[in-house]
């Protein structure tokens, strides 16, 4: 699995101004149904659902929230960047500006951890992220993301 697999390019986003944890999963959810044809409720429902499990902020200005949807066929990504940081209940309390979201289908399985890995490897690399914060061009974002994996497998 590569993130070229699971992520679209108009999953990619940048956003100027966002308020509240409550409004990002709003914004992801409108993002998966543009990019993926989902229902941005159920989308929503399900974000908030695992996040109230416990805060999917890892640190270093990195959220990865997920959740498993029937309506899902395959794991699917969404990438947003806040030019304006966010407080998310991370880990080291920093606020988060560097969001991969992933949703995957119920009975993914392993696929969904798999999934999870490569984008918790992805967002550690502190290059990778010091490139992504630096760009605002939701092309050059997704090369970047996806561009990774070329450089690791070499």
């Amino acid at each position: 699995m590569q993130l070229s697999d699971i992520l679209d390019v108009s999953a990619v986003k940048v956003i100027s101004g966002c308020t509240s944890k409550k409004r990002l999963f709003h914004d992801l959810g409108e993002m998966a149904e543009s990019a993926y044809g989902l229902d941005q409720t159920k989308v929503i429902d399900a974000l908030i659902e695992r996040e109230g499990l416990g805060p999917t902020g890892v640190g270093k200005g990195i959220a990865l929230p997920h959740a498993r949807l029937a309506d899902v066929g395959k794991v699917a990504g969404l990438f947003l960047r806040l030019e304006k940081p966010l407080y998310f209940d991370s880990v080291d309390r920093q606020p988060v500006d560097l969001i991969f979201a992933l949703l995957a289908p119920e009975n993914a399985g392993v696929d969904h951890l798999k999934a999870l890995a490569l984008v918790s490897r992805t967002m550690r690399d502190a290059d990778t992220c010091n490139k992504l914060r630096a760009n605002s061009d939701v092309n050059t974002l997704h090369t970047l993301l996806t561009e990774v994996e070329s450089t690791q497998a070499a």
